[in-house]
């Protein structure tokens, strides 16, 4: 038996339009999915799934989710008819739309069949094998949840002539966040259907809007780095009004960015695919980060407290 991990995610802006070479800031949070991989009798692979979900995620993922697992042994060259194995996947990171719950799975059974099957895998080949998981779940993917969820830490992800970097961001020191729940389970890859409809109907504005994005992503870097956490706040605020322009949001959520910030929070948006699955609030320190959870969760969401960057 063999265990692997894979961290969640939460993307501070830039989500939607990576494909489109807009970069992504994007942050693990210390929550995880865990995966262990047995040898069993039989033929094929047997799936136990122990996760916590926002109720119905699992249901409305199943398909996707084997055959994202089909795939991860496909690339990894696992024979499962010579070498029938059981998988288990549990852990603390929520099953939901916006957190990563995808590639945390992919990269945790990537981890685990190495470790079992004796690959020797290198971190960069986990963090590739993970990526190809995410294709049945997302359409095409653009990697940035699965380099998060294999890394760890504050990065700044982009695609460029379709090649994926990365590069880490230090700040000062760490801050908390929280995320709240809309409850709305998103189909990621209808909402690249979405996307691309809008491309069609008014090609001018949605690079304008695009253009737009990409400036906030980098000056929320050199926010971030400055430890200006005002600013940064300030932008994703902003970015979530370009995001609600482009119908990218959900009333559930853009009530949820409306509540954080009247309790304090310095910023609220999307985050994720949209239409659904989770929101971000900035909410540096503890007191600040405990008054706007409890607002979430006297309403009855679910929620993730966690804190990120430092150096």
């Amino acid at each position: 038996m063999a265990k692997g991990t894979g961290f969640g995610k939460t993307i501070l802006i830039g989500d939607q339009f990576v494909l489109d070479e807009v970069p992504a800031i994007v942050s693990s949070i210390p929550f995880e999915t865990v995966t262990t991989v047995e040898r069993v009798d039989g033929d094929g692979w047997i799936l136990e799934d122990n996760r916590i979900e926002v109720p119905g995620y699992k249901e409305k993922k199943k398909e996707q989710q084997a055959r994202s697992i089909d795939r991860v042994l496909e690339v990894m060259h696992i024979d499962v008819k010579k070498n029938p194995i059981k998988i288990t996947v549990g852990g603390t990171l929520l099953a939901g739309s916006g957190v990563g719950a995808s590639a945390a799975s992919c990269v945790s059974l990537a981890r685990a069949l190495n470790e079992e099957f004796k690959l020797g895998c290198p971190i960069e080949e986990i963090n590739r094998v993970a990526w190809q998981g995410e294709f049945p779940y997302h359409g095409v993917a653009s990697g940035v949840d699965n380099t998060a969820s294999t890394y760890g830490g504050l990065i700044l992800f982009y695609l460029k002539d379709g090649k994926q970097h990365f590069e880490r961001i230090k700040t000062p020191k760490s801050f908390e966040i929280v995320l709240a729940n809309s409850g709305v389970t998103v189909n990621t890859a209808a909402l690249d259907e979405f996307i691309d409809l809008q491309k069609k109907e008014d090609p001018a504005l949605f690079a304008s809007r695009l253009k737009a994005i990409t400036a906030q992503v980098f000056d929320m870097k050199k926010a971030l780095e400055a430890g200006d956490l005002e600013k940064v706040g300030k932008i994703m605020s902003d970015n979530h009004k370009i995001l609600v322009d482009m119908v990218m949001s959900h009333e559930t959520l853009d009530y949820l960015c409306k509540l954080a910030i009247e309790k304090g929070a310095l910023g609220a948006k999307v985050t994720g695919g949209g239409r659904g699955g989770y929101m971000v609030s900035l909410t540096p320190g503890k007191q600040l980060q405990d008054t706007v959870a409890s607002a979430f969760e006297k309403e009855g969401y679910k929620l993730i407290r966690a804190t990120i960057g430092g150096s």
